[in-house]
């Protein structure tokens, strides 16, 4: 855990710095004292505002963001009982890219700013909502259930994001790939407390209702039998993680692979008991967010690349590693 705040402490900072232009780490950190009121009082001028304006919110956003999605996915891998369970799997941000990509294709910009973020958190509750409206209907609502009507729906909000991009304005393409394939670039000091409000709602679930999860890992039985309501217990993290994931999203687009990987890093590292391995998702999906934008924004001089490319191929490499370790290894 040390480690990892290290880690998110020195990949900030390498953030700020790097960039278009780069900026020497003395001036990121005068530029950052003075928007405190600290230190000399020169932290000002066009690099202070880059600093402070610019990079400064996309870096904040990257640690919300990467916190947030590490924490939804342990929550949702150890309700479930699944470990590929994440966000994506659940349709939560396939309804969210949906809802973006709607008022990018179709409807414009009613909102004004808010247009887009309003859109993707309403995409993203409405497939949280259908898939908790198709399992209600089975009788059987065991886990596996749910992660059935999570892919239907997710498969079913892909093929709508799709038909949009093809009926829709077909000069919105860049806007659209934004929000499929992720990005930090709409990060600003007005925005990013929506990531702050989904990544402290999922933490402080998480952290409030550790025990519970915690008697969770032994079997529905026992933890029926120590008092945890697993079905409340079930359903109430579905719909924080959907709410979380619907904020994140409308803020940073889809950004794969981070809920699938993180949990099984910190579970290596952190063990299985719920508090110490929502911290360690917490820490170690900011440090992945936060090395994932940099390498997006630094391997194709001067275009930025969707940091979703990074992640989904970090995630592509997991898997196979996941898939060659030896059985008793996993």
């Amino acid at each position: 855990m040390a480690g990892g705040a290290a880690a998110v402490v020195a990949l900030a900072l390498l953030s700020i710095a790097f960039g278009s232009t780069v900026i020497p780490l003395h001036d990121v950190l005068r530029a950052i004292a003075g928007a405190l009121g600290l230190g000399d009082g020169q932290g000002s001028g066009p690099v202070a505002s880059i600093v402070v304006e610019l990079r400064l919110p996309r870096t904040i956003l990257a640690v919300l963001v990467g916190a947030g999605l590490g924490i939804v996915g342990a929550l949702l891998q150890t309700v479930t009982r699944n470990d590929l369970a994440d966000p994506f799997l659940f349709g939560l941000s396939s309804g969210a890219a949906a809802g973006a990509v709607s008022v990018i294709t179709v409807f414009g910009d009613r909102l004004g700013i808010w247009t887009l973020p309003v859109a993707a958190f309403s995409g993203g509750i409405l497939a949280a909502l259908v898939v908790l409206g198709l399992v209600s209907r089975i009788h059987s609502q065991g886990p596996e259930r749910l992660i059935l009507g999570g892919l239907a729906v997710s498969f079913l909000f892909t093929a709508l994001t799709n038909y949009l991009v093809f009926a829709g304005d077909q000069r919105a393409a860049h806007s659209v790939l934004f929000w499929t394939m992720g990005g930090l670039g709409l990060a600003r000091w007005d925005n990013i407390g929506l990531a702050l409000v989904g990544t402290a709602s999922v933490g402080g679930f998480a952290l409030r209702s550790h025990r519970s999860l915690d008697a969770l890992l032994a079997g529905e039985s026992t933890a029926e039998s120590l008092g945890v309501p697993v079905a409340r217990l079930r359903w109430s993290t579905f719909l924080v993680s959907a709410f979380a994931t619907a904020l994140l999203v409308a803020v940073a687009g889809v950004i794969g692979f981070v809920g699938l990987m993180i949990p099984h890093l910190s579970r290596r590292l952190a063990g299985e008991l719920q508090f110490r391995l929502i911290l360690a998702c917490a820490v170690f999906g900011a440090v992945i967010v936060l090395a994932s934008d940099l390498l997006a924004r630094t391997l194709l001089p001067p275009q930025e690349l969707p940091i979703g490319i990074v992640t989904s191929s970090l995630g592509a490499v997991f898997v196979v590693w996941m898939l060659l370790r030896p059985r008793q290894e996993r």
